[in-house]
């Protein structure tokens, strides 16, 4: 090999490195002008979720390490919301995402493309009282913050006529656009009583001097109570069970929001350790029990959901608190007539304890709008209130007096414009 041929190739060797350190050096140069640019091209990373609260209130919580862009709609058959999250990467515990309260399944996927799918099944209706994108106080990150409340069919199919005459879909900034954010007036409602029996599966509830089972005489009265209810022809009645089947208590209460009921009656039959008390008693709820007795009383009738292995903890300890507060002082005020009408229409017919009219904070009666009583019948303790209990003739006046008591009462809310 001469001189000129090591000579040229050694300058072909050197310009081809040349052009490789030019163009390494080229594409260095362009990543650190355009950083930016990057940036706003890596995905997103979606890597938290919470969610809180019951049957009747819902709060969920996702975690973005940037400010997501979503948009998202409502779906029924069943009753659905669902959130696109743009340019998402889901880095999520699968374990976070198991449903509870008011949220029956959850969904979380990706679409392809990019996109992420968030799909949320709730327990029949429900209204997303607020969708919000928030940055974190902490200045790490941004999350998502959605509000659900059980809501009736008539305001869910409205929240889809207005999603329906917006853009099909509602982009989380536009608040003006929201849909599901109140009710909407209903001319043709009718007035509505839900019973609710309680206890039931295999919460049995107290159990009588002979054998007798609390879950099988409150749905065996409130069964009775429907038919004579509905003869009237004028109300909807509805029930919170009607087989033996175990319901926690906010299950009970959604029941009657999304029926959007106009009186919930609850039906028990309690045991007592004094054995000569004896009679029916009708409860209103309250943040302070009126006695001792009563307060007794809730403590075992909100001790029902831990039963079928569920012990339910709140998820902040003045969630109850807050409850209790969200009861709207028109409502009491219907509860408490509602109350004095009934013990007046029983003390005609069926016995009454002492003072029968009372107040506790019953889980089950907390609906902030749906006025509502418990009404126990008897004590199964006491061995003439257990006999009566299983008397077909006692119940059906037990059951013909609080007809009477809701037909003092609906015919007053129809009187004053209020319902019916």
């Amino acid at each position: 090999m001469g001189l000129a041929d090591f000579t040229d190739k050694g300058c072909r060797v050197g310009g081809r490195i040349l052009r490789v350190f030019c163009l390494l050096l080229l594409a260095a140069i362009f990543q650190a002008l355009s950083p930016v640019a990057n940036a706003a091209d890596a995905p997103l990373v979606a890597k938290g979720y919470k969610m809180a609260g019951d049957a009747t209130k819902m709060r969920i919580v996702m975690d973005f390490d940037r400010e997501p862009d979503i948009k998202w709609f409502l779906l029924r058959g069943p009753n659905r919301l669902v959130i696109d999250l743009a340019n998402t990467r889901l880095a999520i515990d699968a374990k976070d995402l198991k449903p509870r309260g008011l949220v029956r399944g959850v969904r979380l996927g990706a679409l392809g493309e990019g996109v992420s799918r968030l799909i949320l099944t709730g327990k029949g209706p429900f209204a997303v009282d607020k969708l919000d994108v928030l940055k974190n106080e902490d200045g790490t990150g941004y999350r998502i913050a959605i509000d659900m409340s059980a809501a009736s069919e008539r305001e869910f199919d409205a929240a889809l006529a207005n999603q329906a005459l917006t853009t099909s879909s509602t982009v989380s900034t536009d608040k003006g656009g929201r849909v599901g954010t109140g009710p909407v007036s209903n001319p043709g409602h009718r007035f509505t009583i839900v019973l609710d029996p309680g206890h039931g599966g295999v919460d049995g509830g107290a159990e009588g001097l002979n054998g007798t089972i609390e879950k099988n005489v409150t749905l065996a009265f409130a069964t009775e109570l429907r038919d004579k209810l509905t003869a009237i022809g004028k109300y909807d009645v509805f029930m919170t069970r009607d087989t033996d089947e175990y319901l926690r208590l906010d299950d009970r209460v959604r029941i009657a929001r999304q029926h959007e009921a106009d009186l919930l009656i609850s039906i028990h039959a309690d045991t007592i350790s004094v054995k000569g008390i004896r009679g029916a008693t009708v409860y209103t709820v309250s943040d302070r029990a009126s006695d001792p007795e009563a307060q007794a009383l809730a403590d075992r009738e909100n001790l029902s959901d831990q039963f079928a292995g569920m012990v339910i903890k709140d998820d902040n300890k003045e969630v109850t608190d807050i409850l209790i507060d969200l009861i709207r002082r028109e409502t009491h005020t219907f509860s408490m007539s509602f109350a004095h009408t009934l013990v007046g229409q029983l003390s005609t017919s069926v016995g009454l304890i002492n003072n029968p009219q009372r107040s506790a904070g019953f889980k089950v009666l907390k609906a902030p709008d749906v006025p509502s009583v418990l009404v126990e019948l008897g004590y199964l303790s006491n061995a003439k209130d257990e006999a009566q209990l299983l008397d077909a003739e006692w119940r059906g006046k037990a059951a013909q007096s609080i007809t009477n008591a809701v037909a003092l009462f609906a015919s007053a809310r129809a009187g004053a414009g209020t319902g019916g």
